[in-house]
């Protein structure tokens, strides 16, 4: 036997059966926008890993001793001294 999904939006419950085959859709397409979402974060943080290891190979083929300064979660500097 399966346990009934239930869901809360907005502090109020529904159980799936109940939904109409409009709000099944609409979840749907909100369930499959929250699981984008999350894969973009994930390659978001493996690219920000990416351009760390480039910005610091690019600090040692140079031969220069230098820092990575996080100013936002967004943008890297790299700045050399």
């Amino acid at each position: 036997m399966t346990k009934e999904q239930i869901f809360t939006i907005d502090g109020t419950q529904y159980k799936a059966s109940d939904l109409s085959e409009d709000a099944r859709n609409q979840l749907m397409g909100l369930r499959l926008t929250d699981q984008e979402l999350g894969r973009l974060k994930n390659q978001q943080a493996i690219l920000q890993t990416a351009r760390i290891a480039y910005g610091l190979a690019l600090q040692k083929a140079l031969g220069v001793k230098g820092e990575i300064e996080n100013t936002t979660d967004e943008d890297l500097t790299f700045n050399f001294s």
